[in-house]
């Protein structure tokens, strides 16, 4: 990623900026809350019960607890606090459920937008949410405008590199996510011997590297070895709110799921704990290697 691209998309952050996160499950909402606090913005953060209430370095600020049925919570909460902007970080395990909705008068008004993307899949719903955020004046910024470094740069991340045999695997298997994308059902595909074999659905990628290790134990998969994960953005997806994320614990279960190496979406996908990523890729003789959108592999 050039400079003028980082500068693009940063976040200015001056005196009148006050920051809240909707917090869910994994490293990114706490990466975003100890980049804000150590640039002198401490951040409000609403903790999704279930994914994130009681994660030390979160609940070390300021934050309040709320389940995903209680959205009509945070308006006033968020307005209260002064908030200018909202950032929403990690997974939700679940979708909110309209019966166990609690009466509350911020919430009356997104009824009727919450039944009718309740119907739609994930980026249905985080678009509304963001559409209900920006209606009441808050600016939903994405966890990479906070954090440019974490979007994965397009070339190879690490000293292993795809053999020619790899490349084919991250053509099929970016075709397949880009694809799947376009359903509205997942971000991630898995391709061997230029064959996709398995693709994301609602257990995410977590679900899906371990269905593909217990594939190839089964002896379902030819091959000890071989094959590769690859992520990427879906089409026309917020891009704010759930851009493909990867971590060291990707790389792990990449590597027990028997795969030669991850590739993801350059500009459009996150890295988080970098160094670790690549320093374990290199151990475990994994590549992580960023794509061009919509470009085959060399």
């Amino acid at each position: 990623m050039t400079t003028a691209q980082t500068e693009k998309r940063s976040l200015l952050l001056d005196a009148s900026v006050r920051i809240a996160i909707i917090a869910g499950s994994g490293r990114l909402p706490v990466e975003v809350a100890e980049s804000l606090a150590a640039r002198g913005h401490p951040p409000f953060v609403i903790l999704i019960a279930g994914d994130a209430e009681e994660v030390p370095e979160l609940i070390r600020h300021d934050h309040i607890v709320m389940a995903v049925e209680e959205i009509g919570v945070a308006i006033p909460a968020l307005k209260s606090r002064k908030i200018t902007h909202v950032v929403m970080a990690g997974g939700v395990s679940r979708r909110p459920k309209l019966r166990a909705m609690r009466p509350h008068p911020g919430l009356l008004p997104l009824v009727a937008t919450l039944i009718r993307v309740l119907r739609k899949g994930d980026n249905g719903v985080l678009a509304a949410v963001v559409r209900v955020l920006e209606a009441r004046g808050f600016a939903v910024v994405g966890a990479h405008e906070l954090l440019p470094d974490l979007l994965a740069r397009e070339g190879c991340l690490t000293s292993t590199r795809p053999q020619p045999r790899d490349h084919r695997d991250l053509d099929a298997a970016f075709t397949a996510a880009r694809a799947l994308g376009a359903l509205d059902i997942g971000q991630a595909a898995v391709a061997i011997g230029g064959r996709v074999v398995a693709v994301e659905g609602i257990e995410g990628t977590d679900g899906l590297l371990d269905r593909v290790r217990l594939l190839r134990g089964h002896g379902r998969i030819a091959g000890a070895t071989g094959g590769v994960l690859v992520k990427c953005a879906k089409p026309g997806q917020e891009l704010r709110t759930d851009l493909p994320t990867i971590g060291p614990l990707t790389v792990d279960a990449a590597h027990a799921a028997g795969l030669a190496g991850i590739g993801i979406e350059a500009d459009h996908s996150l890295v988080l704990e970098h160094g670790e990523v690549v320093r374990r890729a290199d151990a475990l003789g994994l590549f992580v290697v960023g794509l061009p959108r919509g470009v085959e592999t060399p």
